[in-house]
C-alpha cells in the first residue's frame, strides 16, 4: 500500500511542477503531494509495526539499511512541493520593484 501511495504522492508533485510551470493554479496539486507523501510514510509505519507484531525480526532490520533514504526522499518531496511557493513570492517581489520605477 505505501508503494502506491509513494507512486501517488510523484505523481501529484510532478502535476504539481506542470501546474506552476503553466501558470495555473497548483495549490491543490501540492496539498495532494505533501498529504500523500505523508499517507506514504504512514503506510510504511504501519507495514513495519505488522512485521513487528509478527516477530518477522529479519524484516523489521531491514528497515534501518534504507530509513536514511525515506528521510531523504521526504525531505526533497517536501522541498519540491513548496518551490513553487518560493518562486511565486520572488516573482511578485519583482513585479513591484519594476511597477515602483
Amino acid at each position: 500500500m505505501w508503494f502506491i501511495l509513494g507512486l501517488i504522492a510523484i505523481a501529484a508533485t510532478l502535476l504539481n511542477i506542470y501546474l506552476f510551470s503553466a501558470g495555473k493554479d497548483y495549490k491543490l496539486a501540492m496539498a495532494a503531494g505533501l498529504s500523500f507523501t505523508a499517507l506514504t510514510i504512514c503506510g510504511h509505519i504501519s507495514l513495519l509495526a505488522e512485521q513487528a507484531g509478527r516477530e518477522d525480526w529479519s524484516a523489521v532490520s531491514e528497515v534501518v539499511n534504507y530509513a536514511w533514504a525515506l528521510w531523504a526522499l521526504t525531505i526533497a518531496s517536501i522541498f519540491i512541493n513548496v518551490l513553487p511557493i518560493f518562486f511565486e513570492r520572488k516573482d511578485k517581489k519583482k513585479r513591484l520593484r519594476v511597477q515602483q520605477r
